[in-house]
């Protein structure tokens, strides 16, 4: 939800589904090892379109729903090749800087968040509700959910997610 006031556009609310980039606080178990990284961070600096950052397949950690899961690679949106290097060492540095401005979040804020996501911590969308700075803020967790809450779910837990995002909007729009 925006509002334009003036030149100045002003946000009246947020649902979290990706507010941190790609849903920042990437779990410790898909980014690779430290001394790894300081590699890949460097080399980035020689080869930023090298696709030698490590790609693991997400579909398993991301889908909890298997028929949706099998039918994942024939997203036609889904980004299927290596990350560049560049591109990868440039999204932990921003979920890193974004971590460290969360308490600037003031608009109303809903995060959405599967409590069995391995792809990125639940831990963070706490994190988040905890440090940002808005009083109207909810946080659901949902039991076994995992990354992709709107698509790879089971049919019955999706229209939950949407139920909860429409209640939620609902109660902001008519108050």
């Amino acid at each position: 939800m925006k509002t334009v006031v003036g030149k100045k556009e002003r946000w009246e609310g947020k649902v979290k589904g990706r507010l941190m980039p790609p849903g920042g606080g990437i779990a410790e178990e898909v980014k690779p090892p430290a001394p790894v990284l300081k590699v890949l961070t460097l080399m980035s600096n020689v080869l930023p379109k090298a696709k030698l950052f490590p790609q693991k397949d997400l579909a398993e950690l991301a889908f909890r729903d298997l028929r949706k899961r099998k039918m994942a690679v024939y997203n036609v949106i889904c980004y299927k090749d290596q990350t560049r290097l560049k591109t990868a060492v440039e999204l932990l540095k921003v979920t890193s800087e974004i971590e460290k401005q969360v308490e600037k979040v003031s608009s109303p804020l809903l995060i959405l968040h599967g409590a069995a996501d391995k792809v990125t911590d639940p831990l963070v969308s706490q994190f988040l509700y905890e440090k940002a700075s808005t009083k109207d803020k909810t946080l659901k967790l949902y039991d076994d959910g995992y990354h992709c809450i709107l698509e790879g779910e089971p049919d019955e837990r999706i229209f939950t997610v949407l139920n909860d995002i429409v209640s939620w909007l609902d109660y902001r729009v008519s108050s």
